[in-house]
């Protein structure tokens, strides 16, 4: 049987060490191509958060020259549709929508106001 020289030993090394690297990323590969991924924009920064819809009670407020919303335990969020929100100003109203928690921003989907 023939010896391998040092060099070729080398060689050998590096390419089993680079095809080790291969299966690893061709198992990731086919995650990326999952049907339900692919149903939602990559783009967007919510493609991380696809929640569904929430209710959230308490009250529009103004803070430091912004709209918010004010929960009954007194957390602040911030609305990313004032003009829905600006004829409840000082009113409780129940919120639908769904809450990106990184921004602590509510997507608002509908705001009602106390009913009678």
């Amino acid at each position: 049987m023939k010896s391998l020289s040092p060099l070729s030993l080398l060689g050998f090394l590096v390419l089993l060490v680079g095809l080790a690297g291969v299966p690893l990323s061709a198992q990731q590969q086919p995650a990326s191509q999952n049907p339900a991924a692919q149903s939602r924009p990559s783009t967007s920064p919510q493609s991380a958060q696809s929640q569904s819809s929430q209710i959230f009670v308490g009250k529009i407020a103004k803070s430091k020259g912004d709209l918010v919303f004010k929960d009954d335990a007194g957390t602040s969020y911030k609305l990313d549709n004032t003009d829905q929100a600006m004829p409840f100003v000082g009113k409780s109203v129940k919120i639908t929508g769904t809450l990106d928690a990184p921004t602590n921003t509510i997507h608002v989907t509908n705001i009602e106001g106390p009913s009678s």
